[in-house]
C-alpha cells in the first residue's frame, strides 16, 4: 500500500468515525484512484463552464494531478425529529413529504445531516493534515461524481490529494 493510498484509508476511517447526530450515520465515503479518477477529471473538465462553474476546469487538472480522491456524503436520510426549522421548513415532518429537488445536489437535507457531514470532511482533512498531506474540500468534485454516476449521494464533496513540493490545489497570487 502507498502512501497515498494509506492516508486516504486513514481519512476515511476519519470521517466514518466522527460524532453524528443522535449516532445516526448517514455519511459515506469512497476512495478514488487510477483510471476511476481520471475519469472524475475528465467529467469534471466537461462540464458545462458557466460563470458560476468556470473554475471546473483548474479544479480538474488538479484531480488528474492528485494522487488520490476521497469522496465523502450522505446517503438518504430521514430529518433527525428536532422540529429545528434550519432546513427551511417549519418541521421535520414538512420537510420529509417535500419532492427532491435533484440539481447539482438532492435536497432537501436536514441540516443536521449537513452539520454531520462537515463535521466528517472536517476530521478527514485533519488526519491528511497530521501525514503532511496538501488536500483542498472541492464541491466541484462531489458534484461531479455525482453528475458521472459515480457516487449515488445526495449530497457530495471531493478531497483531493497530493504530495508535492508546492500545494497544487492553490494557485499563485
Amino acid at each position: 500500500m502507498d502512501v497515498m493510498e494509506m492516508v486516504a484509508q486513514l481519512m476515511a476511517a476519519a470521517a466514518l468515525t466522527a460524532p453524528k447526530t443522535r449516532g445516526l450515520d448517514y455519511v459515506r465515503v469512497k476512495v478514488v484512484a487510477g483510471p476511476e479518477q481520471r475519469e472524475l477529471a475528465e467529467a469534471m473538465a466537461a462540464y458545462p463552464a458557466t460563470a458560476r462553474t468556470a473554475y471546473f476546469a483548474g479544479n480538474a487538472r488538479a484531480v488528474r494531478e492528485a494522487g488520490a480522491v476521497v469522496l465523502l456524503g450522505l446517503t438518504a436520510s430521514p430529518p433527525n425529529g428536532l422540529d429545528c426549522g434550519a432546513c427551511g421548513f417549519p418541521d421535520c415532518k414538512t420537510m420529509a413529504q417535500q419532492a427532491k429537488v435533484g440539481g447539482q445536489f438532492n435536497g432537501p437535507v436536514c441540516a443536521f445531516r449537513l452539520l454531520d457531514l462537515g463535521i466528517a470532511l472536517g476530521s478527514a482533512v485533519k488526519t491528511a493534515s497530521l501525514h503532511n498531506i496538501d488536500n483542498r474540500i472541492m464541491y466541484s468534485v462531489g458534484m461531479a461524481a455525482r453528475h458521472m454516476g459515480l457516487v449515488d449521494w445526495e449530497v457530495a464533496m471531493g478531497i483531493p490529494l497530493s504530495v508535492s513540493s508546492k500545494n497544487i490545489f492553490f494557485a499563485p497570487a
